[in-house]
């Protein structure tokens, strides 16, 4: 990473803020289209740190030496949450770097159309005495992003093609074209139709986890229907076909990233 456009900054948070922004736009190519370069975005622009020229696709870069692991801090939850709703949150790149050498270690893709309100936690509030007294920020729980929308582009230092992320990105296209108020439905069921490690299995095995979804969505009454309404989404969407009645074969597995 290009550590000397870090030298004139105290902070150790902006030296790795400018440091990481600057190997991104060096590195980091559109998975949306065939753009070898994403671009910065102007001064100021809040949530979004670079977008494609080509496809105008927004992106924002989370970085940190720890591992990722399940929650992500991000902004406010209420702005967050909004965002998600009206389907404009940025596609993030969540990067992971070496502090003593200052390499990428691992980098993951989630595009904004696997994101949804299930997959944001809410926060405490800040305390009284805290300069933002009561501000109530959020975690994204990458739990609860199905596998398929958390794409490796960098694994143990080592990057993947550009073929292979777009490749994954593609398979994931018919989820963006689904309204936003069902996508979290459609983004749960496949969540745990993956947690299950079945290539076939029946509406009971996700019926069997329907308190998680109803957990999820607790203002819904009728679970089971939104299920099979759900699975039969997924089905036209290619991620699973149908076998008989009640049963279904996953066509592609994912595995753990």
């Amino acid at each position: 990473m290009p550590r000397a456009v870090g030298n004139s900054y105290k902070s150790l948070a902006q030296r790795a803020r400018v440091i990481t922004e600057a190997w991104a736009g060096q590195n980091l190519f559109c998975p949306c289209c065939m753009a070898e370069r994403i671009l910065p975005s102007p001064p100021n622009t809040r949530a979004v740190d670079f977008w494609c020229g080509s496809c105008s696709e927004r992106f924002q870069l989370k970085a940190k030496s720890s591992a990722i692991v399940n929650k992500v801090v991000d902004g406010a939850y209420t702005t967050m949450l909004a965002a998600l709703r009206s389907d404009v949150a940025p596609s993030l790149f969540l990067l992971r770097y070496n502090l003593l050498s200052w390499n990428v270690v691992d980098l993951l893709l989630v595009p904004h159309f696997a994101l949804s309100p299930s997959s944001l936690e809410r926060r405490r509030p800040l305390s009284a005495t805290a300069r933002r007294a009561g501000w109530v920020g959020c975690f994204i729980v990458l739990s609860n992003i199905p596998l398929d929308a958390r794409i490796p582009m960098v694994q143990g230092g080592v990057p993947l093609s550009s073929a292979c992320v777009r490749q994954r990105f593609n398979r994931l296209r018919p989820l963006k074209e689904i309204d936003a108020a069902d996508r979290g439905w459609t983004l749960d069921v496949l969540n745990v139709v993956r947690g299950l490690r079945k290539v076939e299995f029946e509406n009971g095995d996700v019926y069997a986890e329907s308190r998680k979804i109803e957990s999820l969505h607790p203002d819904n009454r009728h679970i089971r229907d939104k299920i099979r309404q759900q699975l039969q989404f997924l089905r036209d969407a290619g991620f699973i076909e149908h076998v008989e009645r009640g049963r279904w074969r996953v066509r592609e597995t994912i595995g753990a990233s």
